[in-house]
């Protein structure tokens, strides 16, 4: 089942690495927007954080985010979405 759950992330970025890493070992399907590779996608993430250029932000498939969250709130999000 896929979840379109999208992630704004960069390759340098450490808090991505991290959410990555939970959303594999939970088996979650997501797709990656590299915001370095994309100037949209930048602009895209300041639009959602209110002029913030902070990554990861997470979209998920209720149209709600999470930014830069810990790995508790993500899996606690995805449960809640009963994604996992």
């Amino acid at each position: 089942m896929t979840s379109n759950i999208t992630m704004y992330s960069a390759d340098w970025c450490g808090d991505c690495r991290r959410s990555k890493r939970l959303m594999d070992s939970l088996n979650v399907e997501y797709t990656i927007i590299d915001v370095e590779a994309d100037p949209s996608a930048s602009d895209k993430v300041i639009e959602i954080n209110g002029g913030q250029r902070s990554i990861p932000v997470i979209v998920f498939p209720d149209g709600t985010h999470l930014t830069e969250p810990s790995d508790n709130d993500l899996k606690a999000k995805l449960e809640a979405l009963k994604i996992i």
